[in-house]
C-alpha cells in the first residue's frame, strides 16, 4: 500500500458531515461512531471529529484549508460539476490562476457546513506541484 495522507478536522454532527462529504463529494464512509466518522477521500483518510468548539469563519482562504491536487483536468472538472449538481457551497467559484506561466492551474474552494474550507486544484504543468522554485508566487496577496 502506498503512503496515505490522514487529516482529522472538526464538525458539529455526523449527519451533516455525511451529507456534505459522502453524498456531496462522493467520499466513501468507513467506521462511524456518534463522535467520529472515517472517510475515504480519493484514497486518503479523512476523520471528522464532533466537537463543541466550531472553527471560526475565516475572512479569506488563508490560513486554513485542505483539499486535493488532481492528476487530470477531467477529474477536476468532474468534481466541480458534481459539487454544483449537489448544491455544495462554493466559497470561490472555479477559476484559472497564474495564466500563461509555469504555475498555471485551475482551482475552486468549497465550504463545508462547519466552515472548513476545501481547495481542489489541477496544475497545467505537473512541475508546478512541487517545483518551479524560480517563481515566487504562492497563493494570493493578503488583503
Amino acid at each position: 500500500m502506498a503512503n496515505l495522507f490522514h487529516l482529522a478536522f472538526p464538525v458539529s454532527n455526523i449527519p451533516d458531515t455525511k451529507r456534505f462529504y459522502v453524498d456531496g463529494l462522493g467520499c466513501q464512509s468507513g467506521r462511524e461512531s456518534p463522535s467520529a466518522l472515517i472517510m475515504n477521500f480519493q484514497g486518503h483518510q479523512l476523520v471528522a471529529h464532533v466537537t463543541r468548539d466550531q472553527p471560526s469563519i475565516q475572512g479569506s482562504i488563508y490560513p486554513r484549508h485542505f483539499g486535493l491536487v488532481f492528476d487530470t483536468e477531467s477529474e477536476w472538472e468532474a468534481l466541480a460539476e458534481r459539487a454544483k449538481n449537489r448544491g455544495l457551497n462554493f466559497y470561490q467559484e472555479p477559476k484559472r490562476r497564474f495564466e500563461n506561466t509555469p504555475l498555471e492551474h485551475r482551482t475552486f474552494f468549497l465550504e463545508d457546513p462547519f466552515h472548513n474550507l476545501l481547495e481542489f486544484k489541477y496544475y497545467c504543468y505537473a512541475s508546478a506541484v512541487f517545483g518551479e522554485n524560480s517563481h515566487a508566487q504562492v497563493g494570493e496577496a493578503m488583503t
